[in-house]
């Protein structure tokens, strides 16, 4: 492992890392709008549709309705992997911000997670940004201490820092200073076939408890069936790639830094201990020595996963509960035989917690997308609608909003969207929603430093490549990593 100086100017504003602390300590901080000490499936059911909010009144305060104004607005859209029923969501939001503010000249410009961040910084260096942009979580604290972003708080546009995630918030802070209002917060889940489980000799009701067990039934099901059994993804610069491995290298209880600690100080790089390089082994040993996951893994994406699955050719996945939507629109498509086939997989989709470490660790990304406003002086034209900002930022992190933006895949940034009717039609009608939501408590936030991006979507991944490609050995691997890191973070 790698010391690191905890006085290193860059690692400053460390966070606690494991959301089920942040539950219990924000009682005693203020007084959310939810008990999360009571989080549980059951008692966000007990919670949805006990309350009326009307957004237009709400934002109208913060913004009026008859002003006049412009706004450039980037955000992370929808893409081909996700259900349609999020492209509606999002037609129905620019719909309902323009009718509720007519009078601001909304120019907005969706891109793909991928897309968005290099696109962003490009931008940056030209003072061609917008106005405001709504990013994933990990873009927050690069943005802040490099002085891109305005301060802004939930307070600014009408609510409370009460009303959000405790380690959401902590992802927008930079320095003592919050510069960004949570959109959405999301955990994921293991996805399974029933039915290949038990035509490869496994128990259909019961996934894999531990990573290990991820990595014996993968094979068990390419060794009886000759189909893939994990849809392992490995690819460069893509979101999905660290939101899939980075649960698996806490669980054996490993990290970039101390971030699954309880109290994380970011002064040891991890991603070289023993732990780390045992979940880089499992990824290794399930494309090279078994050769039970695809072997496109080092360029697929999840979307890439979801055809084989709805084909029956992939096992287990992780996943959002919006996969199970994907798989309808998917199946909705088919024809003949397909749709069949496609009907069979639906039939046996099944969701779980995501697997333990061998010494029982639990633990899954916090992920979401938060929205902020930037500086003038870096914005094409060097000036910035303030007003006509807050508008579309009041709007987004409404309780209404914020939930019905995240309808299909993820959980609302406001905690008063779980207490709205859309949560309680959610529950009802988009199946495994009970058991994303439960992981909550699980969650781990990415490393709330300005080079997490950098660490998680080009370091883990290479680091990965070079093990699974045979260009490193795992050992070798983890070390480069570890050393990459290092000097990414200014050394000793």
């Amino acid at each position: 492992m790698v010391k690191l100086n905890p006085r290193n100017a860059s690692l400053r504003g460390a966070v606690p890392s494991a959301i089920a602390m942040s539950l219990i300590a924000t009682a005693a901080l203020a007084e959310p709008p939810v008990d999360l000490s009571k989080w549980s499936p059951e008692y966000v059911r007990s919670i949805a549709g006990t309350a009326e909010f009307d957004t237009a009144e709400a934002c109208g305060k913060v913004t009026p309705l008859d002003y006049k104004g412009r706004l450039t607005f980037w955000y992370q859209g929808v893409f081909e992997g996700d259900p349609d029923l999020l492209r509606q969501y999002y037609k129905d939001f620019f719909e309902a911000f323009r009718k509720t503010y007519p009078n601001i000249q909304l120019e907005e410009q969706a891109l793909t997670y991928n897309d968005l961040l290099d696109k962003f910084r490009t931008a940056l260096l030209g003072n061609a940004a917008p106005m405001a942009v709504r990013l994933q979580i990990l873009g927050g604290t690069e943005f802040a201490s490099k002085g891109y972003l305005e301060p802004l708080k939930p307070e600014d546009v009408g609510w409370s820092t009460e009303d959000f995630w405790p380690g959401a918030m902590k992802a927008v802070t930079w320095d003592g200073v919050t510069y960004g209002i949570p959109t959405n917060n999301e955990t994921m889940a293991l996805i399974w076939n029933a039915d290949i489980f038990k035509r490869a000799g496994l128990d259909p009701d019961k996934p894999p408890a531990t990573w290990d067990d991820v990595v014996a039934y993968s094979k068990q099901i390419h060794d009886k069936l000759g189909i893939a059994g994990y849809g392992l993804v490995a690819r460069k610069n893509a979101g999905n790639t660290p939101y899939r491995f980075m649960p698996q290298l806490w669980g054996y209880g490993g990290g970039v830094f101390d971030e699954a600690d309880p109290s994380p100080n970011y002064g040891e790089i991890r991603l070289n201990s023993e732990a780390s390089k045992r979940a880089l082994q499992a990824s290794y040993d399930m494309y090279v020595r078994d050769k039970s996951v695809p072997v496109s893994a080092l360029t697929n994406q999840q979307a890439d996963n979801q055809p084989l699955f709805v084909a029956g050719q992939l096992g287990m996945m992780i996943s959002h509960p919006s996969d199970y939507n994907v798989m309808l629109d998917m199946q909705k498509k088919a024809t003949g035989a397909d749709k069949e086939k496609a009907q069979t997989v639906i039939d046996n989709m099944r969701y779980g917690l995501i697997p333990t470490g061998p010494d029982g660790k639990r633990a899954v990304v916090f992920g979401g997308s938060n929205i902020h406003i930037l500086k003038p002086e870096y914005v094409d034209g060097g000036k910035v609608d303030e007003p006509a900002a807050k508008a579309i930022i009041c709007f987004w992190t409404s309780p209404e909003w914020s939930l019905k933006m995240a309808y299909a895949g993820s959980n609302p940034g406001n905690l008063n969207g779980f207490k709205t009717k859309w949560m309680k039609e959610r529950l009802d009608n988009i199946k495994f929603l009970d058991v994303t939501t439960s992981m909550l408590p699980y969650g781990i936030p990415f490393p709330a430093l300005p080079q997490a991006p950098e660490i998680m979507n080009i370091i883990v991944p290479d680091m990965l490549q070079n093990a699974l490609t045979g260009a490193m050995t795992v050992d070798q691997a983890a070390d480069d990593a570890a050393n990459k890191v290092k000097e990414l973070m200014g050394g000793l």
